[in-house]
């Protein structure tokens, strides 16, 4: 039986999920896993603005079916029941408003090295970033990550206290369909398990912990410490590192250069001919040039 065969199984009932989760994430203060539902991402910006939730957080989300699931730049995620595993959590963080930004390149990060934890240590370099918060598999997009950021009813007086929620919608399978309907390469886990026998032990729980986990311990210690060693950390899993490459806006070419890694807000800095520039979070998409002979 190849390694493909063995990871590929039906997610647990949600109930199952949840109560493993739970275990797993003895910080968390409300773990839900559900069936289905519109968007985890909207139901926690919901129950954070509403304090309809416990007050204290972390908390965590996740559907089997997320039925107007939400990526960047207003994206829908596509899913299916089994083919992906959607799951979103809710953060307390004091931050200026400045380096709000600079949460969604390190969301990436933190999944993209999460993800890395659970291969062996050869193929851990094959899991990278691209800017600026997609995890890849050899080129090929593994999981999309969305940030938000609102203001908690309860923490409204405190200038710099923010609820941040992460989604996140990693492709556990059916990346061959999912490359054909969006147009671009898409990888899947299954993939990565059929390269990598330690992956393909990694099940739905594990997954999501480890991800959820690491969310929780790089946002405490950008809190405490500052940004300053995200870029050296991103730069061991960038994927543009010395590439050239144009940003592009809504199919138009905004920017080209030579990417040289991310700075303290979580720009994407560019070696251009008139000097180096950084780009901002937002509806930019990076893509790689492809030279030509």
């Amino acid at each position: 039986m190849t390694a493909r065969a063995t990871f590929i199984t039906a997610l647990p009932e949600p109930d199952l999920l949840a109560e493993e989760l739970a275990a797993a994430l003895p910080r968390f203060k409300q773990i839900q896993w559900v069936d289905r539902t519109d968007s985890t991402n909207a139901d926690l910006l919901h129950m954070a603005r509403t304090d309809s939730g416990p007050v204290a957080r972390p908390w965590l989300l996740g559907a089997h079916l997320q039925e107007r699931g939400r990526g960047r730049a207003g994206r829908r995620w596509q899913n299916r029941p089994g083919a992906n595993l959607m799951f979103s959590c809710a953060f307390d963080v004091f931050l200026p408003p400045r380096q709000l930004a600079a949460l969604s390149p390190l969301a990436g990060l933190a999944a993209c090295e999460a993800l890395r934890s659970l291969l062996a240590p050869g193929n851990r370099g094959d899991i990278v970033m691209k800017w600026p918060n997609d995890v890849q598999w050899r080129n090929a997009k593994l999981a999309g990550i969305l940030v938000e950021a609102t203001r908690a009813g309860i923490a409204r007086s405190a200038a710099d206290h923010y609820v941040i929620i992460i989604g996140m919608g990693l492709n556990l399978d059916d990346a061959r369909s999912l490359s054909q309907s969006l147009n671009r390469q898409v990888s899947d886990w299954a993939e990565v398990a059929s390269h990598d026998a330690q992956a393909a032990t990694a099940g739905a729980a594990t997954l999501v912990s480890r991800v959820a986990q690491a969310w929780y311990d790089s946002l405490n210690e950008v809190t405490a410490f500052g940004f300053d060693s995200v870029p050296a950390r991103y730069a061991q899993a960038d994927a543009l590192l010395g590439q050239h490459v144009h940003v592009l806006d809504d199919g138009r070419i905004l920017h080209a250069g030579i990417a040289c890694g991310i700075n303290h807000d979580g720009q994407l800095l560019l070696r251009t001919p008139d000097g180096e520039i950084a780009v901002s979070i937002g509806e930019v998409s990076v893509r790689p040039v492809r030279e030509h002979p």
